[in-house]
């Protein structure tokens, strides 16, 4: 499996105050859309998200977005190492994800980019 990078996931209370922030900060656009009522922007390595409390409460308790070449070829990998696959893989707006719980209790999300 080929990790290509990490995604940090922030919730904030304001997505349109927060937008402007992360934009100067990581030098780009914000790339948003909106998924089971969460507001979500996509600025460099951060993630935003903003909505419903009972939705963000979820949301936090993934650790981090874990960009990878292939999400099916990380399903296989994880499973085979004992990781507890709570979700997916299903498609998003740019790809593909996969909700994990490691052996250790912690979460990430795997996601490609097979649909962009």
């Amino acid at each position: 499996m080929e990790i290509l990078g990490a995604t940090l996931r922030i919730c904030v209370d304001d997505l349109e105050t927060a937008v402007p922030f992360y934009e100067r900060l990581a030098g780009g656009t914000a790339l948003r859309f909106e998924r089971g009522g969460v507001e979500v922007a996509a600025i460099g390595s951060f993630l935003l998200m903003s909505g419903p409390e009972a939705e963000l409460e979820v949301l936090r308790k993934v650790t981090a977005t874990i960009a990878v070449k292939d999400v099916e070829e990380a399903h296989r990998l994880l499973a085979d190492l004992g990781a507890q696959i709570i979700a997916g893989p299903v498609p998003t707006p740019v790809g593909r994800n996969l909700l994990v719980m490691h052996p250790d209790g912690t979460i990430f999300e795997y996601a490609d980019q097979s649909g962009a």
